[in-house]
């Protein structure tokens, strides 16, 4: 990252938003002396909305990077312009796409932004969870953690959905609370990157920590999909709802005129 990256992020979480963040939701933190003072580490956290990668960082001295998708680094005219800088200044880097895939792409900045010595954060689930439910992992945690050798440090967000909840821009106030657990040590797996079981182990035993650290109820479920069946659901319900009111309205048939004449007579 720049130095003039650095110094706008240093200028977003110490002179503008960060104060403002920490006087109207007084953020809680637990844990934030397992967070090593220097070199680094992966913090892998829950993630129920939109505000986490602001609220999680404000509780560190240290910057953490995450990734985000390139488009937000490459839009033309001013727009484009601030946006690149807000994103850039409020610790996220676009991914690298050289490698062909989002996901290699993520894992492929991650590595070096491991390798420069920073905090890099990262989202297991891999989306928004759209219930307040902690979701199944993915495993490029797992392997990200092996090809670096960087131990990973469970975090547990608790607050931020009622603050910003899915599909809403705000919802209401609370003090959000961030939790940092004992960081996890994979070394016993090093050179075991390419084995799936391996790397689904680990991927679930970090997501037992962030469980255990926001008391979230566990889904056995990607995320994605279960938002997915959700919407299916929901739709399900709302065509069912839908054709019984059509049955009903059908089935209240008014006299004819026939019938009307003759009880009047």
């Amino acid at each position: 990252m720049g130095k003039g990256a650095s110094l706008f992020y240093w200028f977003l979480k110490w002179v503008a938003i960060g104060p403002l963040l920490r006087v109207v939701f007084r953020p809680q933190v637990e844990g934030s002396q397992h967070v090593p003072e220097e070199g680094p580490a992966i913090l892998a956290s829950n993630h129920l909305s939109y505000a986490d990668w602001l609220f999680m960082p404000l509780t560190l001295a240290r910057r953490v990077t995450f990734v985000a998708k390139a488009e937000y680094f490459t839009t033309p005219g001013i727009k484009g312009w601030f946006q690149k800088q807000f994103f850039s200044g409020a610790g996220q880097v676009p991914i690298d796409r050289s490698s062909g895939s989002a996901a290699e792409g993520a894992l492929s900045s991650a590595t070096r932004i491991l390798g420069e010595g920073d905090l890099f954060g990262i989202y297991p689930e891999g989306t928004r969870s759209h219930d307040g439910k902690l979701y199944r992992g993915k495993t490029g945690v797992a392997r990200l953690a092996l090809e670096t050798g960087v131990p990973v440090i469970p975090v547990a967000v608790v607050g931020t959905d009622v603050v910003a909840p899915p599909g809403k821009t705000f919802g209401s106030f609370t003090r959000p609370v961030v939790r940092f657990g004992k960081p996890l040590d994979f070394s016993r797996y090093a050179g075991m990157e390419n084995d799936r079981y391996i790397l689904r182990s680990i991927t679930d035993e970090i997501m037992y920590e962030i469980m255990r650290l926001s008391g979230q109820e566990y889904v056995d479920m990607y995320a994605g999909r279960a938002k997915e069946e959700s919407k299916r659901l929901e739709a399900e319900a709302k065509a069912l709802a839908a054709g019984q009111a059509d049955g009903q309205a059908g089935s209240i048939t008014p006299p004819d005129g026939d019938e009307q004449t003759k009880k009047a007579s």
